[in-house]
């Protein structure tokens, strides 16, 4: 098996359970590993018979454009939309990473992951 990524995609979201996270917004940086098979693809250059970063990142923008108050009810919404593409993925792996979040502390980020044999 063979692994697409596409790490650090980033988005300006309003997800979280305060409303001022509604109205304000914040930073988000979306990691996205997809276990398949490439070989095929890479034996005959062929785009088609692998897995397009364009529709990944695609599908993580709109994702994230939806308003949750979890990020983890995101995360599986990417992993489904991910699973119902054409691509044949055995896994996935998503991080959502909540850049600078409203608690009460000093911390980088927050995060979740969804990882899920398919």
């Amino acid at each position: 098996m063979n692994k697409v990524s596409v790490i650090g995609i980033k988005t300006f979201s309003h997800h979280g359970c305060l409303e001022e996270e509604a109205i304000i917004g914040n930073e988000y940086i979306v990691d996205v590993e997809l276990t398949t098979d490439f070989k095929e693809s890479a034996e005959k250059d062929d785009l088609s018979k692998t897995i397009d970063y364009v529709i990944v990142n695609r599908i993580v923008e709109e994702e994230m454009a939806i308003r949750s108050k979890l990020i983890e009810t995101v995360g599986y919404r990417i992993l489904n939309r991910l699973k119902n593409e054409s691509f044949e993925l055995a896994h996935a792996r998503i991080e959502i990473k909540k850049i600078n979040p409203p608690i009460n502390g000093n911390v980088n980020y927050v995060s979740i992951t969804v990882e899920e044999d398919c």
